[in-house]
């Protein structure tokens, strides 16, 4: 009993159980624990990688190597870590990047990348950093939205975008040379991209905002809003009814300046 007990106490055997637990844990963790290859396909890491190379060519010189962005020179360019895809692919396949050349607001253009490229562009900047994704077709599609559902976008958009797209999506002028454009013509696609991203000098509708739901009802609203004919005939624009009656004072009141010219033309005369 003796030559056991001072077997069990050797220091070595402490050790040696200690060594012998680490083996059976590792043993075990490679068993049962997922594989540590990353979760992107082999595709979508080629993809990365073309959008890298892509990003290095076209994009680095404004916004860093890395999308750390750049803040000294005369050519400048935010961070894009944590921007998301659907920001790249936005801006990207608009035109509005590359921009043309500096101002106070990127302009849509034909896009300089094919959509394989934008996609590319869009997983690499990406994969810098999480942000949102580019949105499944059922986010942005409209099909199959109720009336009452279109009323709401209706009343959604003159709350929260009316301001500053107008009433009817035509745009309208921002200060420091900035301006809302232009919804007529635009994509769902990248109607519901620039709420989720706030592009620009315009604010961030997250989903924690307005839902996914709430998005597209809006688009709903305009999609709606955009294929109704002008019955009032000219429509000005669509800049609402402060232009059109503007128009109409003016016409009205140089005919009464004219009129009122006329008549005491004729009155002289008759003297």
């Amino acid at each position: 009993m003796r030559f056991l007990t001072a077997r069990r106490r050797h220091p070595a055997a402490k050790a040696l159980v200690l060594v012998f637990a680490l083996l059976v844990m590792g043993a075990l963790y490679s068993a049962l624990a997922p594989s540590s290859k990353s979760a992107a396909d082999t595709s979508t890491s080629q993809q990365v990688e073309e959008g890298r190379a892509l990003f290095a060519v076209s994009c680095a010189s404004c916004h860093g190597l890395n999308g750390e962005g750049q803040t000294e020179g005369t050519i400048q360019g935010p961070p894009l870590i944590g921007v998301g895809a659907a920001a790249v692919e936005f801006q990207v396949a608009t035109g509005r990047m590359p921009m043309a050349r500096p101002g106070p607001q990127a302009e849509v253009k034909a896009s300089e990348f094919t959509e394989e490229e934008t996609l590319a562009l869009a997983a690499y900047v990406a994969s810098l950093g999480p942000g949102p994704a580019i949105p499944e077709p059922a986010d942005y599609d409209p099909a199959g939205l109720s009336e009452e559902e279109i009323a709401r976008g209706g009343e959604l958009f003159r709350t929260n975008c009316s301001a500053c797209h107008n009433f009817e999506g035509a745009g309208g002028a921002l200060p420091n040379g900035k301006y809302a454009p232009s919804l007529f013509g635009v994509s769902n696609l990248h109607l519901f991209e620039a709420m989720l991203t706030g592009p620009q000098q315009m604010p961030v509708f997250s989903n924690g905002v307005l839902t996914v739901d709430d998005k597209r009802a809006i688009i709903g609203y305009l999609n709606e809003l955009h294929e109704q004919p002008s019955r009032g005939g000219l429509a000005l624009g669509g800049l609402g009814p402060v232009s059109e009656g503007l128009w109409a004072w003016l016409a009205g009141l140089g005919v009464l300046v004219l009129f009122a010219i006329w008549i005491a033309a004729k009155g002289v005369r008759a003297r």
